[in-house]
């Protein structure tokens, strides 16, 4: 899969090349857990039947992240984690994890589309 963004003005872009979904209850528990590094391009989604608050730790995560909060399409809050100490909260039926800095240029407001490799 790959993760587009469409930004409220201007044109849109790729923010990862390569997103991995999080589907089984393991898999959403691990995260990015224990990973020493990202590749440029990837992205981790949560995908979820229902929009509700949705927490993600950084406990054993040894890089930084941007964590995106998406509802219906719609980015609802975008969040840099520091490892080990970050811990977030917000809505979505989407969760995104990605290396730090991609998904600067991302705000509230904008949509993000998973698409077919």
């Amino acid at each position: 899969m790959r993760l587009r963004h469409h930004p409220r003005t201007g044109a849109a872009r790729r923010l990862a090349s390569t997103v991995e979904t999080a589907d089984s209850a393991i898999a959403q528990l691990r995260g990015l857990m224990f990973r020493r590094s990202l590749p440029e391009g990837y992205a981790l989604a949560f995908r979820f039947d229902s929009a509700r608050p949705r927490d993600v730790h950084m406990l054993f995560v040894f890089v930084p992240l941007d964590v995106i909060w998406v509802e219906a399409g719609v980015v609802q809050r975008v969040e840099r984690l520091r490892p080990w100490r970050g811990f977030a909260r917000s809505e979505a039926d989407l969760l995104l994890e990605l290396p730090a800095g991609a998904a600067d240029g991302v705000e509230p407001g904008d949509e993000l589309v998973l698409e077919p490799a």
